[in-house]
């Protein structure tokens, strides 16, 4: 932190000890609320302490580690994280393709894998969309999406191919190899033969993946409009937070085998419970801050200026956040940092990258802190140029100065 920085504040006032450990619990509760998806009556699946491990006994590896989610019927959830976080793990443990060492997995209230019981994967309601898709090349489409309606008669099995090929928009198809498909097309047989049988849960591993980057998030949001229109409750697993946010209700990101926050991709973006949240999803930056509370309310004291925390929720996270001289960190995101020619807070431009409507500035403030601030394309400014900005956001996001994590990313 800048040393001019602190003492332009030197006279604000902090919580006592006793104070902030009611606040730092209040907390604890606001955001373990986050982590709750669904009454156990209500949902559809419910993965619960869920533990996993690789290797012999004195080199186990936790891949999953006291994993617990819930999905509601009609529900899409997904589990976000980078490689070797688990969340391939916690799909293939799931669908029946690994056995858990502990902890229960309930599909429509019937727990279907723990160490006392197991259900074969056929037998669980289950459909698999994989990451390769795996068609049967020497099938039509047809046969590829009624492989699985073996217990239908001919007539039942071909309506159902013709309804199936209808919901996923590729009606008139059935007689193509999967040769002869694109991929978004092989991904939209792939997802039909997945939901033929109308199975109580679809597990989607990184669907996306074998596709251009320009078709995922388009795919995306078609996969949870037909998601939607049958009525399926459905998970899946990414690295991609876009194709996340664009197709789930519900996202978990994990790390080391746990959940760090199951919500809804709004409040992961804008109100992060741990710095790795924050770290992972979404572009950011941290400045250093004191928090002052007088007269009943309260702010914080940044480079940007004084910015008041309205939110009740806000207030009590940033209370149990500061330490015993009010210090937190405040997490800035590109949108909440305003180009303002008029503002004399001036910061310099030390990188840009062109997205087409915007450019995303890394800016470097008088202090040597860096921020991102995404601004409109027909404000292109050189390398080393100076320009104004101010701060813009209805909430303020803080967080303990004792943790660790990058500064930006």
């Amino acid at each position: 932190m800048d040393a001019r920085f602190p003492s332009a504040v030197s006279g604000c006032s902090v919580e006592n000890a006793g104070e902030r450990a009611i606040e730092g619990a209040n907390r604890e509760a606001s955001r373990g609320a986050n982590r709750g998806a669904a009454d156990g009556a209500d949902a559809a699946l419910q993965v619960e302490e869920l533990c996993v491990s690789f290797g012999a006994a004195r080199s186990k590896i936790a891949a999953l580690d006291r994993l617990s989610f819930r999905l509601r019927r009609g529900e899409i959830g997904c589990l976000l994280g980078a490689s070797g976080c688990g969340k391939t793990t916690a799909l293939r443990t799931i669908a029946g393709f690994l056995r858990p060492q502990s902890g229960c997995v309930h599909i429509d209230a019937q727990c279907v894998a723990s160490p006392q019981k197991w259900t074969e994967p056929e037998r669980r309601g289950v459909g698999v969309v994989f990451q390769d898709y795996a068609l049967f090349p020497h099938l039509d489409v047809a046969g590829n999406v009624g492989f699985g309606l073996r217990r239908h008669t001919a007539a039942q099995r071909a309506q159902r191919v013709r309804e199936m090929l209808e919901l996923v928009g590729l009606p008139g198809s059935g007689a193509r190899f999967p040769h002869e498909l694109s991929g978004g097309q092989q991904q939209r047989v792939a997802l039909a033969r997945a939901l033929a049988p109308a199975p109580s849960i679809l597990l989607l591993d990184e669907p996306f993946s074998n596709l251009d980057p320009d078709l995922r998030e388009r795919l995306a949001l078609d996969l949870r409009e037909i998601l939607k229109r049958a009525g399926t409750t459905a998970l899946l697993v990414t690295h991609d937070q876009y194709e996340a946010f664009a197709l789930a209700d519900r996202v978990g990101v994990m790390q080391a085998g746990r959940i760090e926050q199951w919500d809804t991709p709004y409040r992961l973006y804008h109100q992060p419970a741990t710095r790795e949240v924050a770290d992972f999803v979404g572009l950011g930056a941290f400045l250093p801050g004191i928090v002052e509370h007088r007269d009943g309310r309260s702010q914080v004291h940044i480079e940007l200026g004084v910015l008041p925390i309205h939110a009740r929720t806000d207030q009590v996270i940033a209370g149990a956040a500061a330490n015993t001289r009010g210090e937190v960190l405040v997490l800035l995101r590109p949108d909440d940092v305003v180009h303002d020619d008029a503002s004399t807070l001036r910061a310099q431009v030390v990188r840009k990258a062109f997205r087409g409507a915007q450019f995303l500035y890394t800016l470097r403030l008088p202090s040597g802190a860096t921020l991102l601030a995404l601004v409109p394309s027909h404000h292109d400014h050189a390398i080393g140029e100076s320009i104004g900005i101010r701060f813009d956001a209805d909430h303020v996001v803080t967080f303990d100065v004792q943790q660790t994590a990058s500064a930006t990313h």
